[in-house]
């Protein structure tokens, strides 16, 4: 097992390339199971849930190839229409096979997912929807079995943006017969990505990134060729790194327009934030001011940056309140956070942080992907000796996270357990 070591107080200074988006990067490699033929994608970060894609994909059937970031994918000989408890246990993403196989060859087996344990997330509304278009469903032995002669345009109204949810539907309608009405769709820019790459696939899709979509299916879809947005959750992380080490760090190919709520907190909080270039400039504050903030659905402030916000505002002068309202268990790095001296209560779905002078390195244990993340930001600020274990949840999301940050100045390394 490794573990990042870090010792803290270095202000972070320099420029900083953001990777790939992981949320975009999964859907796309699925959609890929749409077409016959060699799809090509670039632009792919190195990490573990791609790693797993990948299986999946050659589990399936699946020809890959990699190099460099680009990957092409031959689905031509797809023997296999399961993805297995072994593969979707690790990442619940890849239940996002289950539109395209369904689609594509009338039928799926597709173990209940896993993931992060940051609380249910369940995939109902994923199977509400297919029924919708004409899917029979079962669950047996933790497999969803999904059947149709052929999937059916539906009206479907989702009782919550799921963005998984959002996408599964996408790629099952876009070969469907007849139109698909999607409301209360999720409008993350991912949704987007994914819309557009399926429209340059033959696709008829409209409204992506609105809360209503329209699907017009079509009989068959063309190979994919695109290149992944940049990581707007990668790209947050570096901007609260900056801002809580009163850093100057140039973070190129961050979005301000995939930013707006983050941006506008972090400027609550003291930091200058400008564009530049490509992409955005970052000046931390002498002193952090306290914000609060409540997490939603996008454009609303991503419950994927919360973990990551609660670490700077642990050095906010005064009291922050940070309410959770998208998972119901994702305030597992708060005891972490505690040992390193942060001052944080929970009350239900809320936590009040109150700023400490200083926090101070400490041994501490990773919970999941974007508490990891915040335990790095902790340990960059605080005194002496961070050593985090459990990074193997940093690895699903986060390429050579340690590589860009001494790059910077952090003085952060990995090494064995």
């Amino acid at each position: 097992m490794e573990k990042i070591v870090i010792k803290g107080g270095v202000p972070l200074a320099g420029e900083v390339q953001v990777s790939g988006a992981k949320n975009s990067a999964l859907p796309l490699l699925f959609a890929t199971l749409l077409a016959k033929g060699e799809s090509e994608i670039s632009n792919v970060p190195v990490l573990r849930d791609i790693n797993t894609a990948v299986k999946l994909l050659r589990e399936l059937g699946a020809e890959v190839e990699a190099e460099g970031g680009c990957y092409r994918i031959d689905s031509d000989k797809i023997k296999s229409i399961e993805a297995s408890y072994d593969l979707v246990k690790t990442m619940r993403a890849s239940v996002l096979v289950l539109g395209p196989l369904l689609a594509r060859f009338g039928q799926a087996r597709v173990s209940l997912p896993g993931g992060c344990a940051i609380g249910a997330r369940p995939i109902n509304l994923h199977l509400k929807g297919l029924e919708a278009l004409g899917a029979k469903i079962v669950l047996e032995h933790g497999y969803v079995e999904a059947t149709t002669d052929r999937l059916r345009g539906a009206k479907i109204c989702f009782d919550f943006p799921t963005v998984g949810g959002t996408e599964n539907l996408l790629m099952a309608a876009a070969l469907a017969e007849g139109e698909t009405v999607l409301e209360n769709a999720a409008r993350e820019p991912e949704i987007v990505q994914l819309a557009e790459a399926l429209n340059s696939m033959g696709a008829k899709i409209a409204g992506a990134g609105t809360a209503v979509i329209h699907i017009q299916g079509v009989e068959s879809l063309n190979p994919l060729k695109c290149r992944v947005i940049p990581d707007r959750i990668e790209a947050g992380t570096f901007m609260i790194a900056a801002a809580i080490t009163a850093g100057n760090v140039l973070i190129h190919h961050a979005v301000s327009e995939d930013q707006e709520a983050l941006i506008s907190k972090l400027i609550e909080a003291g930091a200058t934030i400008h564009p530049e270039g490509d992409g955005l400039r970052v000046i931390g504050p002498k002193q952090v001011t306290p914000v609060d903030i409540r997490t939603s659905v996008f454009p609303g402030f991503p419950t994927d940056m919360q973990a990551q916000f609660m670490a700077l505002m642990t050095r906010a002068e005064g009291t922050s309140q940070i309410s959770e309202t998208v998972f119901e268990n994702r305030f597992m790095h708060v005891c972490e956070l505690q040992r390193m001296g942060a001052d944080i209560r929970i009350d239900g779905h809320s936590a009040i942080i109150r700023g400490v002078r200083q926090m101070t390195g400490a041994p501490v244990m990773a919970t999941d992907l974007r508490a990891s993340a915040s335990l790095i930001l902790a340990g960059l600020a605080a005194e002496n000796t961070t050593e985090i274990s459990r990074i193997y949840h940093l690895d699903r999301g986060y390429e050579k996270i340690e590589q860009k940050l001494s790059a910077l100045g952090a003085k952060i390394w990995r090494e064995q357990e």
